[in-house]
């Protein structure tokens, strides 16, 4: 029996990466001969695929872990591309004659070069450089390590930095991908620089680079955080030069100080832990030292009063503290910053949390139970949640159950039930005093506790379904105003035991989308038309079901993208 050829991608990987629209796309182009395979080597598939124009692909790896790239502008758009499924699926085609013929295409052009003379490939490679700026970049910036002194090599890259960073205003989503790439390919000249031996012209250069990143990063449409990728890509290369070039520690020390506490972005979060080999004892004690001033000029906030810059200078002049009281070990020191900051209950919950951490339960009650107090008349659930676990974990049932049944019977919701029962345990007397509670409130509107937001029926209608009460979830859904979501909810938990009222719950989401209209709702809607066949075929209903679609087919009959996926 032949043995069956083994793919390099695997296929079902590929539909899932693409989507199972851009594969058919990637397949069509495969099919359509649009390939043309240039290498196929061992780790690295190269193609071009004509499009809209001729585009060139790059495949890594293979199996179901592979990775690529491609000069279109969907995939730098969107990334996985119709053209990187077209060349994984040719690869794929490939029987053993067609796979060394492209095996062979580099073999064949590596060959002729070496025969070549010297002279013949400088002018060869000048005429390329003469059409592609990357290159001629890359060739100059060559011969200038080799050959210039360093004030011309930072002259020549700081002038590429200026103008391949600059926006020239807002640079909006379907742009970023091609002014990335321009960025990405001055560091990767700055990056050469190490391995020249000259990473102590890295470091200004980069200090260029992330000042120039600051305003540029708020002229972009970074959804997809290109922009964030090549600042840590930038400083992945400061840390390696620095490594490398042995700065004086102290200076450094007040570099990245200044850089991690006066960056809108970040970019050194955490920089005396990322640089601490660097920084050494000297740099790591100035760094701290710069901290500790700052943090003294500082006032402490008390309980609600306004930060204004919560998340800005206290923010990361706590975080840096905390980072060096932390290598020592040191959690009253920990303590003693977070008190600085005590302006909400989130705050009092931080320093509960480090206490208990560190086994000081009684010290993680006394905050806990301040912050409550600070804070009875706006109850933040968390804390809430906290000190009850801590009480029951000190042996104060009663008190746990008491703040807890306070909390829920204030602002019931699903999520902080399910908190409260595992706090409580109990099994089914926390689910019936908790049912009860709501059932009184939704029958004596006057003493209703829930915020406005919070809908008594969905909550219990959530509550009913957790525990599977479904018997008597359905009740409340007849008797009450139950929004369209938790009525569907509770009919896809409930499908095997209520089929019958599952389906028509179904069949009302149907008459919705389909009003509502568009490709995805139609598909939506067949979907469920198929689970409510199925439902009914159990019921013995087939010839009513019939009925419903013939009646649901005629009313929407003048919906053609729907008539056609129905009659499939």
């Amino acid at each position: 029996m032949q043995r069956k050829r083994q793919e390099r991608f695997d296929v079902a990987a590929l539909r899932h990466r693409a989507g199972d629209h851009i594969f058919a796309r990637g397949q069509a182009y495969r099919d359509d001969g649009k390939v043309e395979l240039v290498a196929v080597e061992a780790t690295l598939i190269v193609a071009r695929v004509l499009g809209t124009e001729v585009y060139r692909v790059r495949l890594e790896g293979g199996g179901k872990q592979f990775a690529g790239e491609c000069s279109c502008p969907a995939f730098a758009d969107r990334g996985f591309c119709k053209h990187l499924v077209a060349t994984a699926l040719a690869v794929n085609a490939l029987n053993g004659e067609g796979m060394e013929e492209a095996r062979s295409r580099f073999t064949r052009i590596r060959d002729h070069l070496r025969a070549q003379g010297v002279e013949a490939l400088v002018e060869k490679l000048m005429t390329l450089a003469e059409r592609n700026d990357a290159l001629f970049c890359d060739l100059e910036l060559a011969a200038a390590i080799a050959g210039e002194d360093d004030k011309t090599i930072l002259s020549r890259l700081r002038g590429a930095i200026a103008d391949a960073v600059s926006t020239h205003g807002l640079v909006d989503y379907a742009e970023v991908g091609g002014w990335a790439s321009g960025i990405e390919s001055v560091l990767e000249r700055i990056e050469s620089l190490v391995a020249h031996g000259r990473a102590a012209l890295v470091l200004p250069l980069l200090d260029d680079f992330f000042d120039e990143m600051e305003t540029a990063l708020g002229e972009i449409d970074d959804s997809d955080g290109q922009g964030g990728e090549l600042v840590a890509r930038a400083g992945d290369i400061h840390l390696k030069a620095c490594v490398a070039a042995k700065p004086e520690p102290v200076e450094l020390a007040r570099i990245l100080y200044a850089r991690e506490v006066d960056s809108e972005w970040d970019f050194f979060h955490g920089a005396s832990e990322t640089y601490a080999a660097v920084l050494g004892d000297a740099g790591l004690a100035e760094y701290r030292r710069l901290a500790a001033e700052a943090w003294k000029k500082l006032g402490p906030l008390h309980p609600r009063s306004r930060d204004e810059d919560r998340y800005g200078l206290r923010f990361r002049l706590a975080s840096i503290l905390e980072s060096f009281a932390e290598r020592d070990g040191d959690v009253d020191a920990r303590i003693e910053i977070r008190k600085k900051g005590l302006s909400s209950a989130h705050d009092y919950l931080g320093i509960a949390q480090l206490c208990a951490t560190y086994g000081r339960d009684a010290d993680a009650l006394k905050w806990a139970e301040e912050g409550l107090w600070q804070f009875e008349d706006n109850p933040n659930s968390r804390l809430i949640v906290f000190t009850g676990e801590l009480y029951e974990r000190l042996g104060r049932s009663a008190d746990a159950e008491n703040l807890l049944w306070c909390e829920f019977e204030r602002a019931p919701s699903i999520d902080f039930y399910k908190q409260m029962k595992a706090v409580l345990g109990g099994g089914s007397l926390v689910r019936d005093r908790a049912v009860a509670f709501l059932k009184v409130q939704l029958t004596e509107p006057k003493s209703r506790s829930a915020p406005r937001w919070a809908s008594l029926p969905d909550v219990l209608i959530r509550l009913l379904v957790v525990e599977e009460l479904f018997d008597d979830a359905w009740k409340v859904a007849a008797k009450h105003d139950v929004r369209a979501h938790e009525r569907m909810g509770l009919a896809e938990a409930s499908e095997e035991s209520h089929p019958a009222r599952a389906w028509t719950v179904y069949a009302d989401h149907i008459e919705d989308i389909v009003c509502s209209g568009g490709q995805r709702n139609y598909q939506e809607a067949c979907k469920f038309i198929e689970r409510i066949r199925e439902l009914r075929a159990r019921l013995g209903e087939m010839d009513a079901h019939a009925l419903w679609l013939d009646d649901l087919a005629l009313r929407h009959k003048a919906k053609r993208s729907f008539m056609k996926l129905l009659r499939k």
